[in-house]
């Protein structure tokens, strides 16, 4: 039976409609283009095949073989750092350069290896690789949102077979994170909490069973109101605004829980395209965010999300900014939770 969920995080309903399952063009696998590791951009070896790196975890000299990670500026970059942030009018309308950083992690030298099959100390120097680009960019205060993200697969809009993560940084701040920023706002002056430590209390102790695994700070489940199929978010159980404010333990927790997540994954769904990415708290503050900035330690928990790529959506997907889910949150956790 069909069920509409709001989803109190992102404020917005989902449509889980497990009659939708059955239609006959639910998941057609797309093969991604192969390409010779000899002539991959992010493979060891062809290192001048990119820009030269604005970070490494190496311990040789820059622009060479033998490292863990690196961080290289995106060639096909969306914004530029060098521009001046200076806004311009045309009537009613307004405009800014686009400014801001656009860079590419190379998770591994592995052309094959991404997080389902990296070792939890591999999954750990990618994490470290972005705290530290973290911490490199806040220090340009014109840099105000921060997007990392992950696409996997040709389903997940990946156009490069080499692991990798990108780095994207704006002096402006999405309209719907600000709107988040207000409702959870509102929610803490209201209850004294931030809306996803009480998501995270309720799925801990919730008799549904959405959760999926903890170690240390972290928690893993399926969101009650999920947009797809087997999506699931990792999140802190203490407040936690930003992947920098994780210690050396939680970096090791975290690392180590999104390995077994991957692994539980792999076993339902077997190599799978997906996206991941970070809710991240304001790298700076501006105009636009400044009055949520002195509260965000106390309400504001950064997360983690993996979303399979397994169903394709249209229409009234696109048009009503509502997703409709085939497969309920709680049968994905059941599934997950299996014994093989």
């Amino acid at each position: 039976m069909s069920e509409i969920r709001l989803d109190l995080l992102k404020n917005r309903y989902t449509l889980i409609a497990p009659e939708r399952l059955h239609r006959p063009d639910f998941y057609k696998h797309q093969e991604q283009p192969k390409i010779s590791e000899a002539a991959c951009p992010f493979c060891e070896g062809n290192e001048t095949m990119t820009p030269p790196e604005i970070f490494a975890m190496r311990s040789n000299e820059a622009n060479a073989p033998h490292w863990l990670t690196r961080v290289v500026p995106n060639l096909f970059k969306a914004v530029q750092i060098e521009l001046e942030d200076r806004s311009r009018r045309q009537g009613l309308f307004e405009s800014i350069p686009g400014v801001g950083a656009h860079e590419v992690l190379i998770d591994s030298p592995s052309h094959t290896h991404d997080c389902s099959n990296l070792n939890v100390n591999e999954i750990e120097n990618w994490l470290k690789s972005i705290i530290r680009r973290i911490t490199d960019l806040k220090k340009d205060t014109r840099l105000v949102y921060l997007s990392v993200f992950k696409n996997h697969g040709i389903n997940g809009g990946a156009t490069q077979e080499h692991p990798h993560t990108q780095i994207l940084a704006l002096p402006i701040m999405p309209k719907t994170e600000l709107a988040f920023l207000k409702h959870n706002m509102e929610y803490y002056r209201l209850h004294g909490r931030g809306k996803l430590q009480d998501i995270v209390e309720n799925e801990k102790f919730s008799k549904d069973n959405r959760v999926i695994g903890e170690r240390g700070n972290f928690i893993a489940f399926c969101p009650f109101a999920s947009s797809f199929p087997f999506e699931v978010m990792i999140a802190p159980t203490k407040n936690l605004a930003n992947l920098d404010a994780c210690d050396s333990d939680d970096t090791k927790d975290l690392s180590a829980l999104l390995k077994e997540t991957f692994a539980k994954l792999n076993s339902q769904l077997g190599d799978f395209d997906y996206n991941l990415y970070f809710k991240l708290s304001p790298l700076n503050s501006n105009f636009e965010n400044e009055i949520y900035m002195p509260y965000l330690q106390k309400n504001f928990r950064f997360s983690l999300s993996i979303i399979p790529r397994n169903y394709r959506f249209g229409g009234f997907e696109l048009s009503s900014e509502m997703m409709i889910n085939p497969v309920a949150p709680e049968e994905c956790a059941n599934l997950l939770n299996a014994k093989e």
